[in-house]
């Protein structure tokens, strides 16, 4: 799971550093001199775009990046006990364009039913550690190797097979690798002064560690550790899990970005010793290249997504463990719209919900009721429900929605949901608000001729759909790093 924050670190640091900051570049290259660095042969070349897609792997690990075993202290602090793992528990792909506009990180469950090639059907999380173990028993028992000479091959099998896995689910061709373990994501959490979080509920769940109050709340690195494993008492379970790495992600990813995170030698220091401990990556990364694209990201175009699934409760096909259901040819379809959408700079519109807008309704009419009805129509619809009441400058001819800009994403989904009312500027309307101001004109819905009474609906649409066994689960929020406060979750 950790390993979004390589990448955080790796790069967005890089451009960071060298643009926020003017470090010189000798201090980006000693981060590169001091990390392990391996060369997959299922890596690609990069595509003809000039793109460059990212494979960054979190390992449930014991160890640093370098093999050595981490310390009881550490083992302790981490909570991460000590019998050695090789689940990959966090895996996510990252897009960055040539052309700058966005960066996009697509998670995929660790329990995710897919084919890998050449391996049959498993969970995706399980590939890396059987390969790794088939090729290491063969080296070892059948062939004589010595373990200590074996378990680089076999550990190199078994990126291998998770990349091409990957590339075989997504239809996207992987250009890099970035590994990183539990140790490294707690440094360089603690490197970067902390994350912000913030919960919907409080949470107590001793499995993980995981004891916070509901709200928001800085976690420093063995805490956020604990924040983004639990995934027991959860109520969408390892969906919820992906959701809460994807917003330490974002906060992460949005300090670096939009603040002056960067610019102290000691916080450079403690990442530069983070990262060389904690952080694997394949050669042939230009980070200087790498660099100039991110030069052109602003934190509100980093979008983070996950993969649609079928079922999040489903069984493998012998009926022996529980996995996430995925179809892969939905799988293939949603990515490269997703990505196609991202490259053409719609973040705000992807990561767009209802629930993000709040609707003050002002009834400039004589109509009494008409501000609570048409109100009643956009809160089950999904929007938050603002304050309700009357023109205060009395009646008027014409509707109107009232927005912070004429092009407030919030304010588009209003006006099409009321029958297409015009849009205003309005810098008195506070951002993430809408305004909806109804005149005489008005005959959208609760306006009463569609015959319905939208007030004495009470239940939530939602609640109302298909909940039966083969009903998809929702889809998973997207999110994003443009936001100074972080996004509540689960």
């Amino acid at each position: 799971m950790p390993t979004r924050l390589y990448r955080i670190v790796a790069v967005v640091l890089a451009a960071a550093i060298v643009t926020g900051t003017g470090v010189a570049w000798s201090k980006i290259r000693s981060f590169e001199s001091g990390i392990n660095h391996i060369s997959p042969a299922a890596l690609g070349g990069g595509g003809e775009d000039g793109a460059i897609d990212v494979l960054l792997v979190g390992m449930d690990s014991r160890t640093d990046a370098h093999g050595n075993p981490l310390s009881p202290e550490e083992l302790a602090t981490l909570r991460a006990g000590d019998d050695e793992a090789t689940n990959t528990d966090t895996i996510i792909l990252v897009r960055i364009p040539n052309n700058g506009k966005s960066a996009t990180a697509i998670s995929i469950p660790r329990d995710s039913y897919v084919d890998a090639p050449g391996i049959g059907r498993m969970k995706i999380n399980g590939v890396y550690g059987s390969v790794h173990l088939e090729k290491l028993k063969k080296l070892v028992e059948e062939q004589g190797v010595d373990p200590a000479v074996a378990e680089p091959e076999a550990t190199e099998a078994g990126r291998e097979a998770l990349i091409k896995t990957v590339a075989n689910l997504t239809g996207v061709t992987v250009d890099h690798y970035a590994e990183i373990g539990l140790l490294g994501f707690a440094l360089i959490t603690d490197a970067l002064g902390g994350v912000d979080v913030c919960l919907k509920n409080p949470v107590y769940e001793p499995l993980s560690g995981a004891d916070f109050p509901a709200g928001w709340q800085k976690l420093d690195g063995p805490q956020a550790l604990s924040f983004v494993r639990q995934r027991h008492d959860l109520p969408r379970g390892d969906l919820d899990r992906v959701v809460r790495q994807q917003v330490v992600m974002a906060s992460l990813a949005h300090q670096v970005i939009s603040g002056n995170t960067l610019s102290s030698p000691a916080t450079l220091n403690r990442l530069e010793e983070a990262v060389q401990r904690s952080v694997v990556l394949s050669d042939g990364w230009d980070v200087m290249q790498f660099a100039e694209q991110l030069q052109k990201l602003a934190a509100g175009n980093v979008a983070f997504a996950t993969i649609p699934v079928l079922d999040e409760s489903g069984w493998s096909d012998d009926g022996m463990q529980s996995v996430v259901r995925v179809d892969p040819n939905e799988v293939h379809e949603w990515v490269k719209s997703l990505l196609q959408e991202q490259d053409a700079g719609k973040t705000e519109e992807l990561a767009f919900s209802p629930s993000k807008t709040a609707v003050e309704v002002v009834n400039a009419t004589d109509i009494n009721g008409l501000a609570a009805s048409v109100s009643a129509v956009l809160t089950q619809k999904g929007f938050a429900e603002g304050p309700i009441g009357n023109h205060e400058a009395g009646i008027l001819d014409t509707s109107a929605v009232l927005a912070p800009s004429a092009d407030d994403v919030g304010a588009q989904e209003v006006s099409k949901d009321l029958g297409g009312l015009p849009i205003n500027a309005d810098p008195n309307v506070p951002p993430g608000t809408v305004r909806v101001v109804l005149g005489n004109d008005y005959t959208g819905p609760g306006g009463g001729l569609d015959g319905i009474d939208p007030t004495v609906q009470t239940a939530d649409p939602a609640a109302t759909e298909s909940t039966g066994d083969d009903a998809p689960p929702p889809p998973s929020p997207i999110i994003t790093a443009g936001s100074d406060s972080p996004e509540c979750v689960n």
